[in-house]
Parts: structure tokens; sequence; C-alpha cells
């Protein structure tokens, strides 16, 4: 590891929400390896977690796997606690969870599924990031989340993902002005089309097949599908101290989609 990232992980741990999904525990071994014990939240799936958590020990450092059902907010200020209580201090924040998202046309999306989706989503990410604070301002912390260039560049059938992920947006820069006083930083990350996390559910429900993935390619100034391990290094960068004056931004890991 560097000798900034040893620096900034002396005390405390990060703590990633949704650390068990497929880019969540990318992020946890990547902040591992750079130092940081880690505390990740799951919502049902404990072998997943505990899994996740084992990566981390894995490379040496110390980790806590929480289930957490993030709409409850006296639940995840609880996890905050159990945390602070466990590694000393939370110094980090990513929020990398958020529901399945089913690809529908706006004209075939009952409001009743747009109400749960979008509530899901950003009640959760708005629950973490508000119970991080204090911790984060404590050590001069950093809030991540994650989110989707469609806000930049709208893929058609994709406002279950959009549309939660601009108002996420706003609340890490409301974080990020106001916050900023007390040493805070908070940063955005937009997730391209990568083959980790729900791409595989997306492709057995036929919402990602060839055609689709045809269309993304071209539009990909890269011309390839990511993975998680880009969403990762991007977190790691922005966890760092060589990130440190920035702030407030929106940096969109997916290959020059939303150009």
């Amino acid at each position: 590891m560097s000798e900034a990232k040893a620096a900034r992980y002396t005390e405390g741990a990060a703590i990633v929400a949704g650390g068990s999904g497929g880019i969540g525990r990318a992020i946890c071994r990547t902040l591992a390896a750079g130092g940081a014990d880690v505390v990740l939240t799951y919502n049902r799936n404990r072998e997943a977690g505990e899994a996740a958590a084992d990566e981390v020990r894995a490379l040496g450092r110390r980790a806590l796997a929480l289930q957490l059902d993030l709409r409850d907010g006296a639940a995840v200020a609880a996890a905050i606690a159990a945390g602070v209580a466990a590694m000393g201090g939370i110094h980090t924040a990513v929020y990398a969870a958020g529901p399945y998202i089913d690809m529908r046309h706006v004209s075939r999306l009952e409001p009743a599924l747009f109400e749960r989706t979008v509530a899901t989503d950003v009640f959760g990410a708005y629950n973490f990031i508000h119970a991080a604070l204090g911790e984060l301002r404590r050590h001069k912390g950093t809030a991540i989340a994650l989110g989707t260039p469609a806000i930049r560049r709208y893929a058609v059938k994709d406002v279950l993902s959009a549309a939660p992920k601009a108002a996420i947006e706003a609340v890490i820069r409301a974080v990020a002005a106001e916050e900023g006083r007390f040493g805070v930083r908070a940063n955005f990350v937009g997730v391209g089309v990568i083959t980790d996390g729900m791409y595989h559910q997306l492709v057995a429900t036929g919402d990602f097949d060839e055609a689709f993935f045809e269309a993304t390619r071209k539009a990909v100034a890269l011309r390839r599908l990511g993975a998680a391990q880009d969403i990762a290094n991007a977190v790691d960068f922005l966890a760092s101290d060589a990130a440190g004056y920035i702030t407030g931004q929106s940096l969109m890991v997916d290959g020059g989609y939303a150009l």
C-alpha cells in the first residue's frame, strides 16, 4: 500500500453499503488492499456478506459484515454505531447498494413500482449518508455514492435507474457544499454497463441481450464493457488523499458513454 493511503487509514474504517454485491465486494477488496479496515452491509444474503468480509480479512485487514435494511433509518444509525464500536470510527462511507432495476418504458411503468424503486434507492442512500456525517466530520472523511451515466445521457427504459440516481447525485452535491467546512468531501461515481453486479440478472431476464450489447459497445467510446474493478478503482481514488481537493464531482466510469 502507498504511504499516503496507510496514513489516511490509521484510525477507523470504511463502511460500504451493499458491500456483498459484485461491485461492493470489489470496492471492499480494493479499499482493504489500500490499508483500510472495512465494515460492509448486506440486505438478505448473509453468505455473500460473510464471504466479502472474508476477502477483506484475507488481505490482512479487519472486517465486519452487518445485515441492514437501508430503508430503516434507525437501523442504519445503529449499524454506523456498531461500526464505530468495532473499528474506532468511520472515515469513508460508500453507498454501493440499490434495488433491482426493471428496464421499462415510462408508458409501461406502473406508478407503484416507480414509487417503490425510487423510495428504496433514494431514502436508502440518504439514511446511510446522513447517519455517517458525524463520523465523517470527526475524521475529515469522504462520502461516495454510486449512480449511473444515464443522468447525463439517458438510455431508453432506464428511468428507474436515472430518476433515483439523479436525486442521489443532488444529495452528494449538497453534502459537498454544506460539509466542506468540516473537511468532509463527497463525490458521485456513474457506473457504466459492466459485466458484474446486476448484469447477470439483467441477462437472465432478457433486458440485456446481444442486440443491447452491440448497441452499447457502439455507443461507448472505448468499444467495450467495463468490470467491477473499474468502479472500485475510481472509488479508491476518490477516497484517497490523492483526491483531497476533489469534492462535489460526478465521475462517469462508463468507457465514454456519456460524452
